[in-house]
């Protein structure tokens, strides 16, 4: 096996996007990880089935990555900047998961919660995300509609949706208040994504003490889609400005993310011998930066080869 470079213990066991880079400067690969550095470092590993990778490996050059705040946040930066360009030795263009959206109509005779696509809602209809993956996106909207049965709430419901939304509380609870509650979760507000993922941790707790085994696992299921639906999202911002660049520095390396149509399409790295004010940066993206900017110029210092 070759030996590990010195760059992959500098990357953090977080998720995120990692890139290599040839002698050249040229982009060889770029993926993905929930952990970066234990990702990283299976390249370094045992690749006897992975024939494609070993003839990779040995023209790597640079490491760089891009750290996350969550999975899906990971997940979104890959698909953008795959989607602006294939390097060489990636094989699927975007990613692998597919985008949707979650729709909320509250009409107070049918209120309607489910996937969607991503596309203009009707009026007084709201659209969440877009988010990856449609069948942990799916689970998502079934824990919710545990807690908030909006979708089977609503006089125009069969009688089977009313004794449903009866038994799960939605026949007491107003439409408006379902919806309500169903926004605050999906807006990401601190208190609702607490409230919601402790109500459903509840549940699969009772089921597992009633030896119900498979209810318990599909409650998991829907703890963990919900997480992933509610995780920190950065690069992927629908509404957001039309174009923006956002930069960091550190110790003579200067990061600029390019943003398009709030999603990411750019992330480049190049030196810099003077600091240079952050600029473009939202609210609440000083941590971010700064984390990017130091591990760049660390990763900078430990070339692979």
């Amino acid at each position: 096996m070759p030996t590990r470079p010195d760059a992959v213990a500098a990357l953090p066991v977080a998720p995120g996007v990692y890139r290599f880079r040839d002698a050249g400067g040229g982009v060889l690969y770029i993926g993905r990880a929930g952990e970066l550095r234990r990702r990283v470092s299976s390249y370094w590993g045992d690749l006897r089935d992975r024939r494609h990778l070993r003839r990779m490996v040995p023209r790597v050059a640079r490491i760089e990555a891009l750290v996350c705040d969550s999975a899906h946040e990971a997940a979104w930066a890959e698909r953008n900047l795959l989607e602006r360009g294939l390097p060489p030795w990636n094989r699927v263009v975007g990613g692998a998961e597919v985008p949707v959206c979650i729709r909320l109509d509250a009409c107070p005779e049918a209120p309607l919660f489910g996937l969607a696509p991503a596309r203009r809602p009707a009026p007084g209809v709201r659209l969440f995300g877009p988010y990856l993956g449609a069948t942990k996106v799916q689970l998502a909207v079934s824990g919710l509609g545990r807690l908030y049965p909006i979708g089977h709430a609503g006089p125009a419901r069969t009688a089977a949706e009313r004794e449903l939304a009866r038994v799960r509380g939605g026949r007491v609870t107003p439409v408006a208040q379902l919806a309500d509650a169903v926004a605050a979760v999906l807006d990401r507000e601190p208190t609702a994504v607490a409230t919601a993922l402790a109500a459903l941790t509840a549940r699969r707790d009772a089921a597992a003490e009633g030896q119900a085994y498979e209810a318990a696992a599909r409650l998991q299921q829907e703890i963990e889609a919900l997480a992933w639906v509610v995780a920190p999202q950065r690069v992927t911002v629908p509404g957001a400005d039309a174009a923006r660049d956002v930069t960091a520095w550190s110790d003579g390396v200067l990061v600029r993310l390019r943003f398009r149509g709030g999603r990411l399409r750019a992330w480049e790295q190049e030196t810099c011998s003077r600091a240079t004010p952050d600029t473009g940066a939202p609210d609440g993206w000083a941590p971010f930066l700064r984390r990017n900017a130091d591990l760049a110029a660390r990763l900078a210092t430990l070339p692979v080869t």
